[in-house]
């Protein structure tokens, strides 16, 4: 009886099988047919072993070997171009400067305060070279610390107003070891589009999730801000975790603006996040005592997380510091790669560095003086035909770019080095704004920088404004 049922069975599952066949859609059977077809094939083909290769003898290895062309490690670079083609100066590059046999007014140095031949300046870094000698030969951590350096941040943590201030070597480095040595991979960083290279370097040292804003629109910035609120609020146990930080300059290098600070503090508070400032052009220069962006606000310092600058314009020194509250600043003594692992600064020069902050101290009319001077200047510059001024009018270095371009930038980049190299025939030495076109996340424009110091008489800043419209107009028109 069970065999029998059992037979019954599957009678009835082959005739649902041969139903279900018959119902099946055509595409569904022709899909069926080709696996089956390529199934069978993959199971009845040859399998293939793969041929021993011969060995070459050593007359076939010599001549492969002498076929080979290896590439290039590095594309091909002209002859002409601008970093193989320097100008060579002969002696201080003060306010007069020597450049390929020529003397000329120095508008191109960021030597904003006049303090690089400074007597006062040159004495202390000789007595420190008597002292102590010429480097350091190991970072802070392995017998690089010397009491000078010590002195240099005692005194402008205090010169500051803030709580500890950390001196590095190397001003690029500084804010370029300073913000990956707070934010990190996942971390979120608001970034203006036109900062400067080196803020660049630290942004991608971090490996945090970069956002550029529109240069100086707050309006975008908040648009940012508000996204990522809205971010956080759909993962809240990863925004517990994840650091926001907004990077911005006091002064802008490849712009000459100032950043809306005021308006920078409102949106800290209100999405609660942390301000970097980077001040290397405004420091020594904004402010009635030169402190920097926070002082010509009147902002409190405390309310931003970290300051750096480079020691390398207003103190003509090398190097630079960052400054804030204790616990931020012992951080990067830890984790500054910069500070980690770089041999220390030369002990004469940060003699200098204090030295140059003495005269800042007792000078304070350096800044008015230097601020009236380029607005002077910037009203001479602004009638130039052909090129146009960007940058404050307090700004220590100003940007004249072309109001139209000439096809592409190469023909740009030209254009302004025939501007330049006419000016320098006559006396006046500027420089072109480089930068790493292939590495810059926004690429400016090419543009002449002008460099604008205290030295400068009203004669010459004329004599300037004059040559660069005789210049524009000889080489534009």
């Amino acid at each position: 009886m069970a065999a029998v049922a059992a037979g019954v069975g599957q009678q009835w599952v082959l005739v649902e099988m041969v139903q279900a066949f018959y119902e099946a859609p055509a595409y569904h059977l022709i899909l069926e047919g080709i696996l089956i077809l390529w199934i069978i094939r993959l199971l009845f083909s040859k399998t293939y072993k793969l041929q021993e290769r011969s060995d070459l003898t050593l007359k076939e290895k010599e001549e492969l070997i002498e076929e080979w062309q290896p590439e290039p490690l590095v594309p091909p670079v002209p002859k002409d171009h601008p970093a193989l083609n320097y100008n060579i100066v002969s002696g201080p590059p003060t306010h007069i400067i020597t450049v390929n046999g020529k003397e000329c007014i120095n508008f191109a140095s960021f030597n904003f305060l006049g303090l690089l031949n400074n007597e006062k300046v040159k004495s202390a870094a000789q007595a420190s070279l008597k002292k102590y000698g010429v480097g350091t030969c190991g970072p802070r951590g392995f017998y690089g610390t010397f009491d000078v350096h010590l002195e240099l941040e005692e005194r402008l943590a205090k010169f500051m107003r803030t709580e500890e201030a950390i001196i590095y070597s190397y001003g690029f480095a500084t804010i370029a070891s300073a913000i990956p040595a707070y934010s990190k991979r996942g971390d979120i960083v608001f970034v203006d589009e036109a900062a400067c290279f080196a803020i660049q370097k630290g942004l991608q040292a971090s490996r945090s999730n970069i956002k550029l804003f529109k240069h100086n629109d707050m309006a975008d910035l908040e648009r940012l801000l508000k996204e990522q609120e809205s971010e956080d609020q759909k993962n809240p146990r990863k925004a517990r975790v994840t650091r926001r930080f907004i990077v911005v300059e006091g002064l802008y290098m490849n712009t000459g603006d100032i950043c809306p600070l005021p308006e920078l503090i409102k949106l800290k508070y209100k999405y609660k996040v942390r301000i970097f400032l980077e001040e290397s052009l405004s420091f020594g220069v904004l402010g009635a005592h030169g402190r920097g962006i926070t002082e010509h606000f009147g902002i409190n310092i405390d309310d931003i997380d970290l300051i750096s600058a480079n020691m390398e314009n207003s103190l003509a020194s090398i190097g630079g510091f960052c400054c804030g509250r204790s616990f931020i600043i012992d951080h990067q003594r830890l984790s500054g790669q910069g500070y980690c692992f770089s041999a220390s600064l030369p002990p004469l020069l940060a003699a200098a560095a204090i030295e140059a902050l003495n005269i800042m101290e007792d000078n304070p009319a350096f800044n008015p003086l230097c601020s009236q001077r380029r607005i002077h200047a910037l009203s001479g510059q602004t009638r130039i035909s052909g090129l146009k001024v960007v940058g404050e009018s307090f700004s220590p270095a100003l940007h004249l770019q072309l109001e139209e371009s000439w096809g592409s930038r190469e023909n740009d980049v030209k254009l302004l080095k025939r501007v330049v190299d006419y000016c320098m025939n006559s006396g006046i030495a500027l420089t072109q704004a480089r930068y790493l076109e292939k590495e810059e996340k926004c690429l400016p424009p090419p543009s002449i920088r002008v460099v604008i110091t205290v030295e400068q008489t009203e004669q010459e800043l004329d004599r300037a404004a004059s040559l660069l419209k005789e210049a524009a107009q000889s080489v534009l028109n």
